[in-house]
């Protein structure tokens, strides 16, 4: 597995080419992908000529954003599967492999199973152009009470629950994605990470949640550095990642306002250590 800086989830505006030079300068091994960067580029040739530059600087791709809403009205999702294969196009030219989106543990009008039946059907789809085009799909369970609880119907919200969705649509390329946060506010444990493998992840997060609170009264957009307040058992989730055999990208997604008006070489110093800490330890 290999630290990836992605700036958008550390709340950091940074354009494209500057965290490229950002991440070679503090040590993480990979960056995630611009989609609108590669946009702006000349053609694929363009496009395989950027990535040629970005592994030349010893960095790997992380994560791509799907950019299909999962649950949007019908018309909406057709439109944006519609554009999908153009997309897809364009990161393969730049050799991404994989993309992830998040699962909304809720709804106002779909009961549970409305609602798993949806994904079922939505994800095929969309797995099956992922699929053709070698790409991986991520998919994140998202854990705290404090969101899920909202609405009037709680979707899945757990491993166990994503696995079995995952199950469900039956499509080798899809699989999950880990953070520690949400694996922490389920109520899980390293137990439960026990048997998964390589194929079954796609791309990790780790996060620590505030010590002032109660597992269920944690929210969702604010957490803490990985390591910050030991809340969160970082080193049980770590070595049951390792026994998998994972070897994608780990990243930090703490939505910690404070970082972005620090010092950006500060911040990616500290950010990167921490990375490097929770991998080698």
């Amino acid at each position: 597995m290999f630290s990836n800086l992605s700036a958008g989830a550390l709340g950091l505006s940074l354009d494209h080419p500057t965290a490229i030079d950002l991440a070679g300068k503090h040590g993480f091994g990979g960056v995630d992908p611009d989609l609108g960067f590669l946009r702006s580029l000349d053609g694929t040739a363009a496009i395989a000529e950027h990535a040629a530059a970005v592994r030349e600087r010893g960095l790997s791709w992380g994560i791509s954003g799907l950019p299909v809403p999962l649950t949007a009205p019908a018309e909406e999702f057709r439109a944006a599967l519609a554009d999908l294969p153009a997309t897809l196009a364009l990161l393969s030219a730049a050799g991404v492999t994989s993309v992830g989106t998040w699962l909304r543990p809720m709804h106002d009008d779909l009961n549970y199973r409305r609602n798993w039946v949806l994904h079922v059907s939505r994800l095929n789809l969309v797995g099956e152009l992922l699929a053709d085009a070698g790409l991986r799909l991520g998919l994140e369970y998202i854990g705290p009470k404090t969101f899920w609880s909202t609405e009037r119907f709680p979707f899945l919200h757990s491993l166990g629950e994503a696995r079995e969705l995952i199950a469900e649509v039956g499509r080798p390329n899809i699989g999950l994605i880990l953070d520690t946060y949400h694996w922490y506010t389920a109520g899980e444990s390293a137990a439960d990470l026990a048997g998964l493998t390589d194929a079954d992840i796609v791309s990790v997060d780790i996060n620590d949640a505030r010590d002032d609170r109660e597992r269920d009264e944690q929210q969702d957009l604010d957490r803490r550095l990985p390591g910050s307040t030991g809340v969160i058992d970082l080193a049980g989730f770590m070595t049951a990642v390792r026994a998998a055999g994972y070897t994608g990208p780990v990243k930090v997604e703490p939505f910690m306002k404070s970082l972005a008006e620090q010092p950006v070489d500060d911040v990616l110093a500290d950010v990167s250590q921490r990375l490097r800490d929770a991998i080698n330890t």
